[in-house]
């Protein structure tokens, strides 16, 4: 027999969008490594722990971390089996009391709440996503000093055999004036690329280019 979920439904879930999530993650026992992405963990190491909003959450790595750091997370994803992944995982660390964790299909739906760090890890999809509508909610959720934390691939990874002529990247530039901020109640904090070393799915690594924008709401 199957568990109760113990965590919030989103009632609003577009079957396509769930089923190619959830294949995706039932290939393979784990899809992401399991640690917090790396511009995540050089942002939020010297802020003092608050509420956080971990978008598109997979496994958890970024929750669990946070959690680990006295932050109290939502963490919110499409998948079912990532979000049993991530909770299985969180008890195992010992940080499941600190992490809410809910299944929203951020095409419809968006967690209510303010917070003090929201988090967009890499919030793209090959699935049509309204993007700049999620991220502009995104913003709308930070509470006052908080901060807005977007991290997008800036380029295709060396590895990639195939190419995508109408692929596009956007620029930090677009991000930021994707998000159309109030210039008098925000203030960017970073802006600009990150690179990071990579492996890909037959061991060879090369450099990743992330694009990072940090506003602070004022």
């Amino acid at each position: 027999m199957t568990e109760p979920r113990a965590y919030p439904v989103d009632p609003a879930v577009d079957a396509d969008t769930a089923g190619f999530w959830e294949e995706l993650y039932q290939r393979r026992d784990r899809v992401w490594s399991g640690r917090a992405n790396a511009v995540l963990a050089e942002v939020v190491e010297p802020l003092p722990p608050g509420a956080a909003l971990d978008l598109g959450c997979g496994e958890g790595g970024d929750a669990i971390w946070l959690a680990g750091r006295g932050w109290r997370v939502t963490a919110v994803d499409v998948s079912t089996t990532a979000l049993d992944r991530l909770t299985a995982e969180a008890t195992r660390a010992g940080v499941a009391s600190r992490i809410t964790v809910a299944r929203h299909d951020l095409t419809r739906t968006f967690p209510a709440g303010r917070y003090d760090l929201v988090s967009a890890q890499f919030l793209q999809s090959p699935l049509e996503l309204p993007r700049e509508a999620v991220l502009r909610a995104a913003a709308r959720a930070v509470a006052p000093g908080g901060r807005l934390l977007v991290v997008e691939h800036g380029a295709p990874p060396p590895w990639a055999r195939e190419s995508h002529p109408h692929a596009r990247f956007a620029s930090p530039e677009e991000i930021l004036a994707a998000l159309d901020l109030a210039p008098d109640g925000w203030h960017t904090e970073r802006l600009g690329a990150a690179h990071r070393t990579g492996t890909g799915p037959d061991g060879e690594t090369g450099t990743l280019v992330d694009h990072v924008v940090l506003a602070r709401r004022r």
